[in-house]
């Protein structure tokens, strides 16, 4: 049985490792409550009353640990999976997984020196039952081949929630680089693509003229040998909209395409993990709701086999590395 322990609880996907873990037949050890946002360690002591309060040291040197996952400032994720790692365990770390190319650079180095495992949890794709389920129809040939994505991820901003490392760019590495490493990891799976380029790609600040260094607005052109790609993401989402963003995904192919409505379908069907498929034999929506979501699985058995079948190692880097070169080339636009 895989144990596995959390350090770093200020973003809520520490609940999707958590929950996802347990569902594949992990044993949660305990978790590190230092935090910088109180009321997630709350929901946290809340959520599972049972889980010990551990000091991180004490995780870290824990050798009947095999996984650490990490939620925490994202500057502070590289270093703290660099610790794990040198410590025996495989690692399952939020996005972004690294904020600089230093970062990068040094995970690279601590991954072949080690042999463990650095995996970042895209929850935009392996948390979401719609986009499970698009990997499986394109890989089915549903839409023949893939030769664009277009990806957006609106969020709402919450403003009274936000701890101060929310406005820095250096604390959060960017909005491309946080958020916009969701739709880049699925540019390059859903179109089959081992490495990609940035073609051009923008960062804005329209809506927080207080906030001069954060940014609100990003997009990014892609590239690869098999296909194109779009993201935008930004944090506009409305009030008046009942989730925290409708976040969409379009895949192209030379036989037809298919449209993600992952958390919303605006004035239609109620839920979530909406999936249009349009090809050259249906017109349908299928409701994703009961697809099971594979990654915890696929990321249990890896950690047993010493295998990638969840992803591989060499995906998680590239997907760091275009969200940082998108981000390090952007052009400012908007508020200066």
């Amino acid at each position: 049985m895989l144990r596995f322990a959390v350090v770093g609880i200020d973003h809520g996907h520490t609940f999707d490792h958590v929950k996802g873990l347990l569902a594949a037949g992990g044993e949660f050890v305990g978790y590190c409550p230092q935090t910088s946002v109180p009321a997630l360690r709350e929901a946290f002591e809340k959520t599972y009353p049972d889980a010990p309060q551990i000091d991180r040291e004490k995780l870290f040197d824990d050798p009947s640990i095999d996984v650490i996952c990490i939620s925490a400032i994202p500057r502070d994720r590289a270093g703290l999976a660099i610790r794990a790692m040198r410590s025996g365990k495989d690692v399952m770390t939020d996005k972004p997984g690294v904020t600089t190319f230093a970062q990068l650079e040094e995970v690279r180095r601590t991954v072949a020196e080690t042999g463990k495992i650095f995996s970042i949890c895209f929850s935009e794709r392996h948390c979401v039952r719609s986009a499970v389920k698009a990997g499986k129809l394109v890989a089915e040939g549903a839409i023949g081949k893939v030769i664009q994505t277009l990806g957006v991820g609106p969020h709402r901003l919450q403003l009274p929630t936000r701890p101060d490392w929310f406005f820095d760019p250096e604390a959060f590495g960017g909005i491309i680089v946080d958020i916009a490493s969701h739709q880049v990891d699925q540019f390059l799976f859903y179109t089959g693509s081992t490495t990609g380029e940035v073609i051009a790609s923008s960062i804005g600040n329209f809506g927080m003229p207080d906030k001069p260094a954060f940014e609100d607005f990003g997009e990014v052109l892609l590239r690869s040998d098999k296909a194109a790609g779009y993201v935008r993401v930004d944090w506009f989402t409305p009030e008046a909209l009942p989730t925290w963003g409708d976040g969409r995904l379009t895949i192209l192919g030379t036989e037809g395409y298919i449209e993600l409505r992952k958390y919303i379908d605006i004035a239609g069907r109620p839920g979530k993990d909406h999936l249009f498929l349009v090809n050259g034999k249906e017109m349908t929506h299928i409701d994703c709701s009961g697809e099971k979501l594979d990654y915890f699985d696929a990321f249990t058995a890896d950690v047993g086999n010493r295998t990638q079948t969840a992803m591989t190692q060499d995906h998680v880097f590239e997907v760091c590395r275009l969200s940082l070169e998108a981000q390090t080339k952007a052009a400012r636009i908007g508020a200066r």
